[in-house]
């Protein structure tokens, strides 16, 4: 897999059924190791190591519904009240961070409304804050802290 710009990290990855697989700390099992999955790993372990994020206040690749569709989000990082702060969603390195991956967390967040949304690639990462009064939003220049707390309008 291609080096990140993002803190390695001890994980272990091993051939399940003759795929490669890489061991997810939150969800506790093996995953199939795609591009966007080295991604998502190393966010997370961003997330729970540098960011002190609780394991338990973080869901990955969680249902939802946009317009009647069945989404997934990528991550989503939950308050102490449980409610849903910052969204995250993770791209393979190779996928360019344009406007329509940030139009696609922002349809995602419509049904969430987390106040913060990170979109990465491995290589680069935006952080945005939402303000819904105003449906404006602005580019932060790092992640958000756990003491942030969700709009729950």
């Amino acid at each position: 897999m291609i080096q990140l710009n993002l803190p390695p990290f001890e994980h272990k990855i091993k051939e399940i059924e003759g795929k490669i697989c890489i061991f997810d700390a939150i969800r506790r099992k093996y995953l199939v190791l795609t591009p966007e999955e080295w991604v998502r790993q190393h966010f997370v372990h961003l997330l729970v190591n540098h960011y002190q994020y609780s394991k338990n206040l973080i869901r990955l690749e969680g249902g939802l519904k946009y317009n009647r569709l069945q989404k997934r989000s990528d991550i989503v990082i939950f308050d102490n009240d449980g409610l849903p702060f910052l969204l995250i969603e993770c791209k393979a390195p190779e996928v360019t961070i344009n406007q329509a991956v940030i139009e696609q967390a922002s349809r995602y967040n419509h049904t969430l409304r987390c106040r913060h949304i990170a979109i990465t690639n491995g290589l680069k990462t935006f952080c945005f804050e939402i303000d819904f009064a105003t449906q404006g939003f602005r580019q932060l220049p790092d992640l958000p802290r756990r003491n942030i707390v969700c709009d729950s309008s």
